[in-house]
């Protein structure tokens, strides 16, 4: 478990549960753990409702410098997607950070029916597993029919961007400057990195108009029911970006089913050198994410650096 994690002892979810729910006691409670970045509980009250209780930690100990107010990123963003289309998201019963209970800010929401897609992804058939990609990039391309006047993370009140470019290059240097204070490794120098940024800058002044994006969307944080899409959660790290920086567009995520729900046959010019961008973005969080969390092992960097590796090989083919 990682350092941003809390652990609550159980007076402390009475307790919420109470000032929630004034009319229900707390019969029955579990921590899930499939999340890497804060704690959640999904708790049964006495009338037999399930909601879940998300809580982040008190101090900013073990955040990189792009996590910035993500629960309040991840409240505004339910909000917004449950207000501009149908896609199922869960419906938040109390926000608080006033801090009187515990140490720390905490969400109560809904608890959606049915399993993460990751939890049930090996037993499904292939079809299914197509299906349920088609259905995501359907998901996908209603959250970029909704629109904002500016780039930036929805959390971060301090920083918003005229364009992608800016807004990219916030983030990229923001992991890099990450990287350099704790000496983690990517394979390429620091340098390098920001160097070759700025010479693709035309490729993403291009995207003129941002969209909603999760930007976690991978399995874990899809909710299926009757092997059918039924709910996103962690909408935490949400943005105003190019659609095409969401998890599903990623090199070792993407595939046809979930391009064909997406509207798009093929990547091409452009388009498909601003997602190696983007991929790298990502590989650079995940390598160096660990060091922050203080993991148990590099299991996470060990995977990641050869697909980071990889990826930027393509960009200088």
């Amino acid at each position: 478990m990682g350092i941003t994690k809390i652990k609550l002892k159980k007076e402390e979810l009475v307790k919420i549960v109470a000032a929630t729910f004034p009319e229900c006691t707390l019969a029955d409670y579990e921590e899930l753990t499939e999340g890497l970045c804060n704690t959640a509980y999904r708790m049964v009250l006495s009338n037999g409702q399930k909601v879940v209780l998300k809580v982040t930690s008190g101090n900013n100990k073990g955040f990189m410098s792009n996590e910035i107010g993500m629960m309040d990123a991840e409240v505004s963003a339910m909000k917004i997607v449950a207000e501009q289309t149908d896609i199922r998201v869960a419906e938040v019963y109390r926000y608080d950070t006033s801090r009187e209970i515990i140490d720390g800010n905490y969400f109560l929401m809904e608890s959606l029916d049915g399993d993460s897609w990751f939890s049930r992804k090996e037993s499904l058939s292939d079809e299914v597993n197509q299906s349920l990609s088609r259905e995501t990039g359907c998901v996908q391309k209603k959250l970029g029919g909704i629109r904002f006047d500016h780039f930036g993370m929805l959390g971060d009140k301090e920083h918003s961007f005229s364009n992608q470019y800016d807004f990219l290059k916030y983030l990229i240097t923001n992991v890099v400057n990450d990287a350099r204070a704790v000496h983690v490794e990517f394979g390429v120098s620091y340098d390098e990195i920001t160097e070759a940024l700025e010479k693709d800058k035309e490729l993403f002044l291009e995207i003129r108009t941002p969209s909603l994006v999760h930007w976690d969307m991978w399995e874990g944080n899809i909710f299926i029911k009757n092997n059918k899409l039924a709910g996103i959660i962690d909408w935490e790290r949400a943005m105003w970006a190019d659609p095409m920086m969401d998890d599903r567009f990623r090199f070792h995520t993407r595939n046809q089913a979930f391009l064909d729900g997406f509207g798009i046959t093929e990547l091409a010019g452009a388009e498909e050198r601003r997602i190696l961008w983007y991929d790298v973005f990502l590989y650079l969080t995940m390598m160096t994410e660990p060091t922050y969390r203080e993991y148990e092992d590099d299991g996470q960097y060990n995977w990641i650096q050869p697909l980071f590796m990889k990826v930027w090989e393509k960009l200088f083919q």
